[in-house]
């Protein structure tokens, strides 16, 4: 792993925030370097060998973010971020990959992860995204808005979204992409849009996690039986039409 070392407080480096992260990561030399980079910026950090470790680690303290490598040995990381949704622990997680295939990409992403990050990779840019997720987060946690779009109800503050009353069984980040995309009816968002208020990215990211969100949100839109509402604006981005019948 290329790693750029950083100071506290450099520019690019997340601030000390005093934030629990947990690196999941078998290879002990990178577990180490990011543990120590993460916690010379003022992160609690804490690190795991293999997933039974990691879910120990999880159950005894749950961290605020997990940064997980998808290839463990036993458990890979993918069956441990669908094993940690399916009981429930919606943290975000940031996946860890040798291996630059959109198809890893997107197994990461449907099994619940929020972003993505391949290996080497500086400190600087892994520092960027925890701040990222870590701030998106809150701001999720302290929101108390509802939103109505046409058929669809979005409760933020209790996360709940339904169309014309039946629930919408949505990933942490797909709820918070159909709630922005609802909150701006009629409006087309960029990507880069999205990104900052989905994702609470602030700085340029080569990833096309909008449009791979945009896939899960519409197929479980159709599921639900609401009408298509989420267009695609060649060249520019997205945009919730809640007119549609």
């Amino acid at each position: 792993m290329t790693v750029v070392s950083t100071t506290p407080n450099s520019p690019g480096a997340a601030p000390t925030s005093g934030a629990t992260i947990l690196v999941v990561e078998d290879d002990e030399p990178i577990r180490d370097a990011v543990v120590r980079g993460l916690g010379l910026h003022g992160y609690d950090v804490n690190g795991a060998g293999d997933a039974e470790a990691a879910l120990a680690t999880v159950g005894r303290r749950r961290p605020d973010l997990l940064v997980l490598d998808i290839g463990l040995p036993g458990m890979s990381g993918i069956e441990l971020c669908e094993r940690l949704r399916s009981v429930g622990v919606d943290v975000p997680i940031l996946m860890l990959s040798a291996r630059d295939q959109v198809g890893d990409r997107v197994a990461g992403l449907h099994a619940g992860a929020d972003d993505y990050l391949v290996k080497p990779f500086a400190l600087d840019e892994l520092l960027a995204r925890v701040q990222a997720l870590l701030r998106r987060a809150r701001a999720t946690a302290a929101s108390t808005e509802v939103v109505v779009a046409g058929p669809l109800w979005i409760d933020v503050d209790r996360r709940r979204a339904t169309v014309d009353g039946s629930h919408l069984d949505l990933s942490r980040r797909e709820f918070d992409l159909l709630a922005v995309l609802a909150a701006n009816p009629d409006i087309v968002l960029g990507r880069i849009r999205l990104l900052e208020l989905v994702w609470g990215y602030d700085f340029e990211v080569d990833t096309n996690v909008v449009d791979v969100f945009v896939g899960y949100l519409r197929r479980k839109l159709d599921a639900a039986g609401a009408p298509r509402m989420i267009d695609t604006v060649r060249g520019v981005g997205f945009v919730l039409r809640p007119g549609r019948v």
